[in-house]
């Protein structure tokens, strides 16, 4: 009876602890994917973070070789420009404005733009938005429409500066793009906040100023463009590169001097001169050859060719001649009266 007992209760014992067992298991392998699922996300956002870096190492390398690139880079896409650089807030404080000078330090100060005589950028730009203020008061436009007009033409401006390339005809058509976006209802994409006759006074108002002066913009904003040409002539060796430089060997026949002795000095006077050997052509006068060969040629082919057409031209005037200076004949049956 005993023995049952114990039997009976070292079972319920051994299943009790491996059931204890089975779960220690569960939440061991419930640790370890938990552990896995932290570290995949960790290493997803450690790759993330250096993909953003990269491209923004990349966008950095861009900007600073932007006058290198050949190719102009896109246009942004047209969209609507109501209080973009100046909110409502800097439009109160321009309307409060009474002069040009008072209107130009207040929008030094919301543009961020330095003092006009240490930067000519900078007092260009001022003189370019102080004039659009003005001709915005002149239209009667709402402070929104002010708004909307100086970020036209501040994108404008940033898609003329930058590319060094002329892409005056992309300007523009982006500029008309950006007018639509502001003068037909079509939420989100536009909105009527301009009139017609709104849009065609501000259109001619930044075609005969900005797009006028559309390259001189580009010369002072952008950087000078040097084209680096060389030249490959079919049929010339490539160029020898000698071992020493002139200037080399004369130090080199110098220290040479310096260093004779006495006894070397006296030889050399006595002995007679031996015969200089002729220089070699350097490749430069090789290449002046080469194209004063080439030259003569073209030069003799031209002078052919006018003998040519001297001699064709001479051959036509003293046939003209030979036609005049023969008698004037009458047609047959012309000539004659008739009788009645």
């Amino acid at each position: 009876m005993l023995n049952r007992k114990a039997s009976h209760f070292l079972g319920m014992r051994v299943q009790s602890e491996l059931e204890h067992l089975s779960e220690l298991r569960r939440e061991a392998g419930k640790d370890r994917r938990s552990v896995r699922g932290s570290a995949a996300r960790t290493r997803a956002n450690i790759r993330n973070q250096s993909t953003a870096a990269a491209a923004a190492a990349v966008a950095a390398k861009a900007d600073e070789d932007r006058g290198a690139n050949l190719f102009p880079p896109p246009l942004p896409r047209p969209q609507i420009c109501m209080w973009k650089y100046l909110d409502i807030h800097s439009m109160h404080q321009l309307e409060k404005t009474t002069n040009a000078e008072e209107m130009r330090e207040v929008l030094a100060e919301l543009l961020e733009l330095g003092r006009p005589e240490q930067s000519l950028r900078d007092a260009i730009t001022l003189d370019l938005f102080c004039h659009m203020l003005i001709f915005c008061r002149q239209q009667g436009f709402s402070l929104e429409q002010t708004s909307a007009a100086c970020a036209m033409l501040q994108d404008l401006h940033k898609a003329c500066i930058a590319t060094p390339l002329g892409n005056v005809e992309e300007c523009y058509r982006y500029f008309t793009s950006v007018l639509f976006c502001h003068g037909v209802r079509r939420p989100p994409f536009s909105i009527d906040l301009f009139k017609e006759e709104q849009l065609l006074a501000l259109e001619d108002y930044v075609v005969n100023t900005y797009f006028r002066h559309f390259k001189l913009y580009k010369f002072v904003f952008t950087s000078q463009v040097r084209l680096d040409l060389s030249l490959t002539y079919m049929g010339l060796q490539p160029p020898i590169l000698w071992p020493e430089s002139e200037t080399e060997k004369e130090k080199s026949k110098e220290v040479e001097e310096q260093a004779l002795t006495p006894q070397e000095e006296e030889l050399e006077t006595v002995a007679p001169p031996e015969p200089e050997p002729e220089p070699k052509p350097s490749h430069i006068q090789v290449l002046q050859a080469y194209i004063k060969t080439q030259v003569n040629k073209e030069l003799d082919q031209l002078q052919r060719l006018v003998e040519e057409q001297l001699k064709a031209s001479e051959e036509r005037l003293n046939s003209k001649l030979t036609a005049l200076e023969r008698p004037f004949q009458l047609p047959p049956g012309k000539g004659k009266s008739k009788t009645k």
